[in-house]
């Protein structure tokens, strides 16, 4: 009883994190192209991390939150952010450079799937039946979604092998980081996880930039402002929490509806393809997150519990 009781609350404290999720970055895809017209990827993401790093802290502060990462727990966290955040915000902006938006983010969200299979192979967290179904339903949602854009990955493999790329590298960090338990808030973590990730990027925009200091026209910098402020600080101060409410694979198929998010967003700003597939892939998302955030069966009093396992460990 406890542990349904535990269940209900996370999943009602999450759901609305999940929609903020949902929303703010499923509308980010689309910005990706504008953000490096005149910028290289690398430095667009190092001062967005960076900007998002420094804001989040600064508001731990002002609401009276320590902002100290027990020692113990500095490997894990730098390793889950380099696998989460450096990795995947690499090769997903190339992703989205290289085919279209929407597309990008379909297999960037492939997350889910590798989530559970790191935890089971690596972990053993065996998934419960439901938690199956719900990956099932995900898995063919993203299949949909791949059909018809099948001739955007033959004219740019890259694309597409980085688009799974940074699906795989954010499902591992999240792993590690549900691992590691670390003891303090979301928003502390989140800040610090980000100006660590922007190390690396500083020197990659350093060595791989385009080599070229220059004040960039006020519409980069204004969706560069943006996407550190919004997707950035805001979106990753709710993923981080939610990975703290929920088993690391509930909380990866929480965020099976951004792709389509990301697609509308990308049919609207960049006239990219919605039909009937898009449309199925919708249902067959938005029943996996029903699933993945369902609350268990409530068991009959005196049965024995069931093995913990990834579908109903405590988060």
């Amino acid at each position: 009883m406890m542990r349904l009781m535990a269940h209900r609350s996370a999943a009602a404290k999450a759901l609305p994190l999940v929609l903020v999720l949902t929303l703010v970055w499923g509308t980010n895809w689309s910005l990706f192209p504008l953000a490096v017209r005149e910028v290289s990827v690398w430095t667009f993401r190092a001062v967005s991390l960076t900007g998002a790093g420094i804001l989040l802290l600064a508001f731990a502060r002002a609401r009276g939150l320590s902002t100290v990462i027990p020692r113990a727990h500095w490997l894990p966290v730098t390793a889950a952010a380099v696998t989460y955040l450096v990795v995947w915000n690499v090769a997903s902006t190339y992703a989205a450079i290289l085919i279209p938006s929407g597309q990008a983010a379909i297999l960037g969200f492939t997350m889910p799937m590798w989530t559970v299979l790191i935890a089971w192979v690596v972990f053993r967290d065996r998934p419960t039946p439901r938690m199956w179904v719900a990956i099932a339903l995900a898995a063919l949602g993203v299949g949909l979604l791949l059909v018809p854009a099948r001739a955007a990955y033959a004219d740019a493999p890259a694309g597409f092998l980085l688009g799974l790329l940074a699906g795989f590298g954010w499902a591992v960090g999240t792993v590690v980081l549900k691992r590691a338990a670390v003891p303090v808030p979301a928003l502390v973590l989140t800040g610090w996880q980000l100006l660590i990730a922007a190390l690396p990027l500083w020197i990659g925009a350093v060595f791989f930039g385009w080599g070229q200091w220059f004040v960039p026209s006020w519409q980069t910098v204004l969706v560069i402002t943006y996407i550190a402020i919004v997707p950035m600080a805001i979106g990753n101060a709710a993923w981080f929490a939610i990975v703290g409410l929920l088993p690391a694979g509930v909380a990866g198929l929480s965020s099976v509806m951004v792709p389509i998010v990301a697609m509308v967003t990308g049919a609207f700003v960049h006239g990219e393809p919605l039909g009937p597939y898009q449309l199925g892939a919708m249902v067959c998302c938005g029943s996996a997150l029903a699933l993945a955030l369902a609350r268990p069966q409530e068991r009959k009093e005196g049965s024995a519990g069931p093995p913990r396992t990834l579908g109903n460990a405590d988060s």
